[in-house]
């Protein structure tokens, strides 16, 4: 197993970088890592109907979308970030691409 402790606090880096591990190694790969305040939006969900659009903005909280589905989460950080990747045959295990 890959573990990765990932220094960044950018969620659109963490989230692309969760991404690009599940793409690119056949290994099963454990992540931590920390977001600054955002808003992770589940693949499935309709983002204007999960944020107030003003209070983001004014306060500057960042949304990204995640590859999973599930409804939103906030994250800022006071909170840790784990992935669990493990790859399974396509019979077995829905993918999230």
């Amino acid at each position: 197993m890959i573990y990765v402790i990932n220094n960044s606090n950018n969620p659109f880096f963490n989230h692309a970088a969760e991404e690009y591990l599940m793409k690119n190694f056949d290994e099963e790969i454990f992540m931590l890592w920390i977001n600054v305040p955002s808003i992770l939006i589940g693949r499935n969900q309709n983002t204007l109907s999960e944020i107030n659009l003003d209070y983001i903005n004014k306060n500057n909280i960042f949304v990204v979308r995640r590859l999973s589905g599930g409804g939103a989460v906030y994250n800022d950080l006071d909170n840790i970030n784990f992935t669990f990747i493990a790859h399974r045959n396509s019979s077995s295990w829905y993918s999230f691409i």
